[in-house]
């Protein structure tokens, strides 16, 4: 399963932030066998994140995982860009995450993260927050596989 991460931070562009979230999600990804296939950072600006996506889902990439700008500052836009790219939610993969979030904190209810297909590419929207992907992309990691499967269009009964 070829994946890519997009580290969405004004400051990790800037060179002023070490992206550990972007480190995390790769120890993660190796769990379900997951191939690196690129990494790039940009800064809270949805058009370019936007066009990224546009550009990344006409690859063969089976998964893209974004970290941040999914919280409620002003400069937070990765949920809007991403809902300009997908073509459908995947509601399940955001609740599991946001149900996840709030056993380990109140501030969970804020998130806006995004799950979605765009182009038979699974796009997932993680907060920025090391601690926050862990528990977040932790949940999420044992329907991935499933989930890209059934995207690329397998016909194998989700319940043998």
């Amino acid at each position: 399963m070829k994946y890519f991460v997009l580290t969405l931070s004004d400051k990790g562009f800037k060179g002023e932030r070490e992206d550990i979230s972007g480190k995390v999600i790769q120890e993660l990804m190796n769990k379900i066998n997951g191939k690196l296939v690129g990494y790039k950072i940009l800064p809270d600006d949805e058009k370019l994140i936007e066009n990224e996506l546009n550009s990344l889902v006409k690859k063969d990439i089976d998964v893209i995982l974004t970290t941040g700008g999914t919280g409620l500052t002003p400069r937070d836009v990765t949920p809007e860009a991403t809902l300009k790219v997908i073509e459908r939610r995947i509601y399940g993969m955001e609740i599991a995450m946001i149900v996840e979030a709030l056993k380990h904190t109140p501030h969970g209810m804020l998130s806006r993260a995004i799950v979605g297909i765009a182009n038979k590419t699974l796009i997932i929207n993680l907060p920025g927050s090391p601690k926050a992907v862990k528990e977040n992309l932790n949940v999420l990691l044992p329907a991935i596989p499933h989930a890209v499967e059934k995207i690329k269009g397998s016909n194998v009964e989700c319940g043998k």
